[in-house]
């Protein structure tokens, strides 16, 4: 039955049935007719509703699981003969704890829990919307501020360990889903359109437990491991969409930025620019994923500090040094890479130079070695970038204002999958998920 077609007679029976909602919605009146006329501010009557409204929730829900308990009992001994039980069942809520008498049967040796089976709880267990706001807090803070959050917002009190359990857990279902990169079905694109796709690593702390028997603590090692983030969107749009990764390896990290440029539309007759630095796994990823639709260019600022430290070993003092890094900056934003190459080639050190006393020799190599990648004056003619900046952002905001926080370290499955919750939630799919996804008894 719709609550519209509820009669009053029905709604004051129900009323008399449940007393403490009667008593809630009864507060509630009074606050909205300021029965004590303390409630002239609008903020103190938004502060007032809000904490009636929480209280009638849990009012509510408790009320509906006692009837439910009712219910299957009911069923159940209809069912045939068996012997009850009774024992308390508390599970957590956005409204706060609901507590029940469940009634436990056993029929012969099996023991029976219907309400708790029916209603799909467990006993000391999270609702799948508690579960959903303990994760949104926990993707972005780490748990023990999320507990704070919890308690600020719903004034609900869960142990660290258990917004842990509840956020990894989502975490690991989003990745088995997604696999750490976009999902969904793309949007059409126009032919003829560029696309802009990016990736680029950064490390990430990660710890290796003890082996052997006894406290896993001891003997543990620390390390970094490199998480590759790809980005992909239509030149001119706003709209990007993301992957990433820790456990794989390059391989799987060209397939997501494939997977990224398809998501965002990517097909037959559409181009490819890529920007990055000059990794060679990222050049020989995008040859592998776009081949002749795709081009790439290396991170412009990336070069420049390559010949920011040449020029200074080239003209010692600041004025000439710049000046010089100006022209040669020209150059190669117009198409003159040979007249950069020939600027160093008087200034390169000796071969028996150590390597990091040879910036000279270390920026020609580097760019002698990438000429095709160098194409920066059809990039600015195109209005297409020259930085790879966007995949600097996304690092920062998908990698590290989560997984690189001051003393955490990660197990590298749990990092691994936390960048796909992070990932979920950038591709905008966080309300996908919690709509197909099944209740987790946390």
């Amino acid at each position: 039955m719709k609550p519209d077609e509820i009669s009053d007679e029905e709604i004051v029976r129900g009323l008399r049935e449940h007393p403490q909602i009667r008593q809630r919605v009864a507060s509630l009146l009074s606050a909205v007719q300021d029965a004590h006329g303390d409630l002239k501010r609008a903020d103190a009557a938004e502060q007032r509703l809000s904490e009636e409204l929480r209280r009638l929730g849990q009012e509510a829900m408790q009320g509906w699981a006692e009837r439910q308990v009712r219910l299957t009992e009911q069923e159940l001994r209809r069912g045939g003969r068996v012997h009850r039980e009774g024992k308390k069942l508390l599970w957590h809520t956005t409204f706060g704890d609901i507590s029940v008498m469940e009634p436990q049967y056993r029929h012969a040796s099996k023991r029976l829990r219907p309400f708790a089976r029916s209603a799909g709880v467990r006993a000391r267990g999270c609702s799948r919307l508690l579960q959903r706001v303990v994760t949104d807090f926990a993707a972005d803070l780490p748990f023990a501020k999320a507990m704070d959050k919890l308690v600020e917002h719903y004034g609900i009190v869960l142990g660290e360990s258990t917004i842990r359990h509840i956020t990894l857990h989502h975490a690991q279902a989003i990745h088995r889903v997604s696999g750490g990169a976009a999902q969904g079905l793309p949007e059409a694109v126009a032919p003829g359109q560029t696309f802009i796709v990016q990736t680029d690593g950064t490390m990430v702390p990660t710890v290796r437990s003890g082996s052997g028997p006894g406290d896993q603590r001891k003997g543990k090692s620390v390390q970094w491991q490199e998480a590759r983030v790809s980005l992909a969107h239509v030149h001119g749009s706003t709209e990007l969409s993301y992957g990433a990764t820790l456990l794989g390896d390059v391989d799987t990290a060209g397939r997501q930025l494939r997977a990224c440029a398809k998501r965002a539309g990517f097909g037959k007759g559409h181009r490819v620019h890529g920007v990055g630095d000059g990794a060679p796994w990222i050049a020989s990823q995008m040859r592998q994923r776009f081949g002749s639709q795709g081009s790439y260019l290396l991170d412009f600022y990336h070069v420049c500090e390559y010949l920011g430290a040449a020029a200074k070993a080239i003209e010692p003092q600041p004025q000439p040094s710049q000046q010089w890094l100006k022209t040669q900056k020209h150059r190669l934003q117009t198409q003159q890479i040979d007249a950069v190459l020939a600027a160093l080639q008087p200034h390169l050190e000796p071969a028996e130079a150590d390597e990091q006393q040879a910036p000279v020799r270390q920026c020609h190599r580097y760019l002698s070695q990438r000429l095709e990648q160098l194409d920066y004056q059809s990039a600015i003619a195109q209005g297409l970038p020259i930085g790879s900046g966007e995949i600097e952002s996304a690092h920062r905001y998908i990698v590290q204002q989560r997984l690189k926080l001051p003393g955490s370290w990660w197990l590298a499955a749990n990092a691994e999958h936390m960048l796909a919750l992070r990932v979920n939630r950038a591709n905008s799919e966080w309300a996908s998920y919690w709509a197909t996804t099944y209740l987790y008894a946390a």
